[in-house]
């Protein structure tokens, strides 16, 4: 099997965010801040080396990462 290159937690965030929940919801639904599900998301987009959320979603479906 090969190793995510997302935590278990980037994961949760982005397949929440494709879900269309919003910074907030996704805070309110794993139980952590904003600021955090913000961060998880900044450091996914740049270890994928992209500019946006979109395109951080794009690559990660890509890369099977994630689904739809």
């Amino acid at each position: 099997m090969n190793k995510s290159i997302l935590t278990k937690r980037e994961k949760e965030v982005f397949n929440l965010l494709i879900q269309n929940y919003t910074t907030k919801d996704i805070a309110k639904d794993l139980k952590i801040s904003e600021k955090t599900v913000r961060n998880h998301i900044s450091n996914t987009i740049q270890k994928l080396g992209v500019k946006s959320r979109a395109q951080a979603v794009i690559e990660l479906l890509k890369l099977k990462e994630i689904t739809l």
